[in-house]
């Protein structure tokens, strides 16, 4: 009863005027965000998060979230219609999705991925709404040896699941760690690695890192591209309506996708991605054709595309309920929340519930926007890939130069900005994903914060720290997370090794 009080007192707050309207927005913005490749979700939000200063922090969370789930819907339309992935989460509903588009069902392909977007949005804000709740509820009983071993945890799994070369990784995670160490010492009041510049005492500020990894880079690397648009398949409104055969064969699929998604959704490093193939691979081994994957298989869409989608939900849950982000996107959101006086965690849902429950409210309404939004203006937002780079590219970085100096009329953030833009643009070009490094920034100091406080605590006893209950099973996970691939491959080695008994005889 609680949570349908709550609820409805969520909805009052996100169907107000301005919430609405800001709603709407995100999920447009969102939906252009998806279908420009290489921008994505995190870059877009970066780049607007100077722009929601002004804003009242349950709006700002709105209009987030709804770039958020609008990216994961628009990335859909240019997998299914050009073949090329607007965000990297559709990039395995190119397989399928661009396949039918080729036999005349792009419409088809549209519809149930809109759809299972939809499903599985709503079914994912049911599980943040609970899962959230009961999760801060048992939160509130952590102290700082359990939040610096959440913290710790939750780096060893990026390292693990983000994909590419895990020393490369862990280089990007040191280094994260590092940046978020510059800055005035809150115990001593000693600065540290501030070269003597009285700005850098405050610290490296997230948002000009952030928008230089993101926005800086981003446009360096689009400008060092070529500008090729492929030829776009047309969609009239009357292909929009799946056969039938189409909707039974996608039923089981968007739930199954939905309930993959959320629940891979609560583990660190790039969820949404990580989805889509888990549900894919899902889907082929469940069907009773999988040799139509690949060539244009319906399953091969409405899973990855609930998966997605459901991801966004699952990665609400730590950030709501621990105040620790797992994914860059997250992470974004909390510097957000930071910069409105909010601090994320447990207590936010008993000090500002009318932040945590208009969100999830706000959600269930984009979730329908979107719906509306993108069938009937597919052409629209496909044709945007048609404006120039020169004009595109200019207006990015004006964003981000004009949102970094907002903020705080510093040139050192600007200088920061101009240097993380840079490095970005090299690190890609060697094969580091940025991701890891903003994680550890915004990570980093709360793990310092509570590693210096546990051991104030326990008077420099490393034991208090580590055999608590909660900490020692988060600390066991860690272990067993670094130790699994090397078993696994013992194990490989050995059923290789091991003769067949035919061999024998």
């Amino acid at each position: 009863m609680d949570v349908l009080q709550n609820l409805m007192m969520g909805f009052a707050h996100a169907m107000t005027p301005i919430n609405l309207l800001y709603a709407l927005a995100g999920a447009f913005v969102g939906t252009i965000v998806g279908v420009l490749p290489g921008i994505g979700p995190l870059g877009s939000m970066a780049i607007l998060l100077s722009f929601t200063l002004s804003l009242d922090a349950t709006t700002a969370m709105i209009f987030f979230a709804g770039i958020y789930y609008g990216a994961m819907y628009g990335g859909s339309t240019t997998s299914i219609l050009l073949n090329i992935p607007g965000e990297a989460a559709s990039v395995v509903t190119c397989i399928d999705g661009y396949k039918m588009a080729q036999k005349g069902r792009a419409g088809a392909a549209l519809t149930i991925a809109a759809v299972g977007s939809f499903v599985a949005g709503t079914l994912s804000i049911v599980g943040l709404m609970f899962a959230a709740s009961a999760l801060a509820d048992a939160a509130l009983k952590f102290g700082p040896p359990e939040f610096f071993a959440i913290g710790l945890a939750g780096l060893v799994m990026l390292v693990r699941l983000s994909g590419g070369s895990p020393l490369k990784n862990i280089i990007m995670v040191l280094l994260g760690l590092a940046v978020g160490t510059v800055g005035t010492d809150h115990l001593t009041g000693l600065g540290r690695f501030t070269f003597g510049i009285r700005e850098l005492g405050q610290g490296v500020e997230f948002l000009p890192v952030a928008m230089g990894l993101f926005g800086i880079a981003e446009v360096m690397i689009n400008a060092a591209q070529k500008d090729e648009i492929a030829e776009v398949i047309k969609v009239k409104l009357r292909d929009l309506l799946p056969k039938v055969q189409e909707w039974k064969r996608s039923i089981a699929p968007m739930f199954r996708g939905s309930a993959l998604g959320f629940f891979i959704g609560l583990l660190p490093g790039p969820s949404p991605v990580i989805s889509t193939f888990v549900s894919y691979l899902t889907e082929r081994k469940l069907s009773k054709h999988p040799e139509e994957f690949g060539e244009g298989a319906i399953e091969g869409v409405a899973g990855p595309e609930a998966a997605n989608n459901a991801a966004v939900g699952g990665a609400y849950v730590p950030l709501m309920a621990l105040g620790v982000p797992f994914t860059p996107a997250m992470a974004v959101v909390v510097g957000a929340l930071m910069l409105h006086g909010v601090t994320p965690g447990p207590t936010m849902m008993m000090e500002r519930p009318e932040l945590f429950w208009g969100v999830i409210a706000s959600m269930y309404i984009g979730n329908l926007m979107l719906l509306v939004l993108n069938l009937p203006m597919v052409q629209l937002f496909v044709n945007i890939l048609k404006i120039p780079r020169q004009l595109l590219l200019p207006l990015i970085v004006l964003l981000c130069l004009v949102g970094v100096y907002s903020v705080n009329s510093s040139y050192v953030d600007l200088t920061v900005l101009g240097i993380f833009g840079f490095v970005g643009f090299l690190l890609r070009g060697k094969g580091f994903e940025p991701a890891p490094l903003v994680l550890a920034l915004v990570i980093g100091p709360m793990m310092e914060t509570a590693l210096r406080e546990s051991l104030m605590i326990s008077q420099g006893h490393i034991g208090d720290l580590v055999f608590r209950p909660i900490a020692g099973t988060l600390y066991l996970a860690v272990a067993l997370a670094l130790a699994a691939p090397s078993v696994f491959r013992m194990v490989r080695g050995k059923n290789a090794a091991r003769p067949i008994a035919g061999d024998q005889a």
